[in-house]
């Protein structure tokens, strides 16, 4: 029996026990800066010695659809008027066709930098698209 791999089309993204549904899911992204070294007794011709250094994480952007009467990603931005930011955990699942996790990335401590509307067009019929960028402190990740 072949195996295929997994589309992108079948997700969920959810917070606070919720899915919410999100047209689109970019920046799950992760990387180790290596730290080079040399001493002062290693040869001109020797290459540097390579350690891992520290994790950079990229910011994590959500898209969806603007719905009438839901403001609830703008008022996160705006964190309904209080000066301090509302952190949450974020949990991003990759699905299979029976609808069951295969990945799981947990994003923890998530918060919004940036909220941006749709672009405008009287000559338009595109969907109006609101994004939400988030900064957070790590990413796991899990195959279920």
């Amino acid at each position: 029996m072949a195996t295929y791999p997994i589309p992108v089309f079948h997700y969920k993204v959810s917070w606070n026990n919720e899915d919410i549904g999100f047209s689109d899911v970019s920046g799950l992204t992760q990387e180790i800066s290596p730290i080079e070294y040399r001493d002062g007794l290693m040869s001109a011709t020797t290459v540097p010695l390579k350690r891992p250094g520290l994790i950079k994480v990229n910011n994590i952007s959500l898209k969806r659809g603007i719905t009438e009467k839901n403001n609830d990603l703008f008022n996160w931005f705006n964190n309904n008027g209080s000066p301090n930011v509302e952190r949450r955990d974020i949990t991003i699942s990759l699905l299979n066709d029976e609808g069951n996790p295969v990945m799981v990335w947990s994003v923890s401590q998530a918060w919004p930098v940036k909220c941006e509307g749709p672009g405008l067009k009287a000559t338009g019929n595109e969907i109006a698209i609101e994004t939400i960028e988030l900064v957070h402190e790590g990413i796991k990740v899990k195959t279920v």
